[in-house]
């Protein structure tokens, strides 16, 4: 959890997907790791529920970033985000 010198709060997390999907017939193993950042009300309320492990359902639309070093990164930017039981 940050807080912009605007006074916008942002949350930051991993998302992490793990599936077994079939494609042409054959079962595979799908992963993706993606980060998610969550702004204003929804990063509130995240730090206050979010663990390592939970189980969430995050939808939103994704966006172009450059990590420190300059490599462009996908970052999930989230705009509803639902705890999975």
């Amino acid at each position: 959890m940050s807080i912009t010198p605007a006074g916008i709060a942002h949350c930051q997390f991993a998302l992490e997907h793990r599936s077994v999907q079939v494609e042409e017939g054959m079962s595979r193993q799908a992963y993706a790791r993606i980060q998610v950042v969550a702004t204003g009300q929804w990063s509130q309320n995240l730090s206050r529920e979010l663990v390592a492990g939970s189980k969430v359902k995050v939808s939103g639309f994704i966006n172009r970033h450059e990590s420190r070093n300059g490599n462009p990164i996908l970052v999930l930017h989230a705009q509803h985000i639902e705890m999975i039981n």
